[in-house]
């Protein structure tokens, strides 16, 4: 099987690793086109997927939108959403939002990924709850109940998380988390982003 990936270093690595023997990684540019790879079994477009024109091949196409839905991108049927976010791709079961066919499947599997179906919604449900935590602790930041590493040491062993909140943000980026929140946030004030978030950001 041979998949095409627009993916940055850490997406690459997260994606390629633990899959099949059998499977031919091909790396392709951000400007690349569907028709240059008639022999792509499937294709990855974790970065910049708003940009290229689906309809241009019948083959699976996974793309990393995690805030804008299949709806919203007017994607065809052959189009599944994941979440491409650092540390989520390596993750044992992946979250797709889209109608789940057997190519979908054939190719999760050689990947020796399991699928979560979920709704076409902004967020999925880990990334919604993940950004929610993070931006809870830097509500805590701001109202200085903690330090940043404190915070992060007491939610990884009281809850087993494997990254504290603030570590999670800047693997995830912190543009992603207010991308994400601001727009839940027009649908439910409870996901605002926390004062001292967008400051991060401004400082960053």
């Amino acid at each position: 099987m041979t998949i095409v990936v627009i993916a940055s270093a850490n997406q690459w690595q997260e994606l390629t690793a633990g899959s099949s023997t059998d499977v031919q990684w091909i790396k392709a540019d951000t400007d690349f086109s569907f028709t240059s790879y008639p022999d792509a079994a499937a294709f990855f477009v974790l970065v910049q997927p708003s940009l290229l024109n689906y309809s241009a091949t019948t083959k699976p196409v996974f793309i990393n939108s995690v805030t804008t839905t299949l709806q919203e991108l007017n994607a065809p049927e052959n189009v599944f959403r994941l979440n491409g976010w650092q540390t989520f791709l390596q993750r044992p079961v992946w979250e797709i939002a889209g109608v789940i066919n057997d190519d979908c499947k054939a190719v999760a599997q050689k990947l020796n990924k399991k699928i979560q179906p979920v709704k076409d919604e902004p967020g999925f449900i880990s990334a919604r709850i993940v950004a929610m935590i993070i931006n809870e602790a830097y509500f805590a930041l701001g109202d200085e109940v903690s330090t940043t590493v404190e915070i992060d040491t007491a939610m990884k062993l009281g809850t087993n998380y494997p990254y504290g909140p603030f570590e999670w943000a800047q693997k995830i980026g912190l543009n992603n988390i207010v991308v994400l929140l601001q727009k839940l946030s027009l649908l439910d004030k409870r996901y605002q982003p926390a004062p001292m978030l967008l400051k991060a950001i401004q400082n960053n």
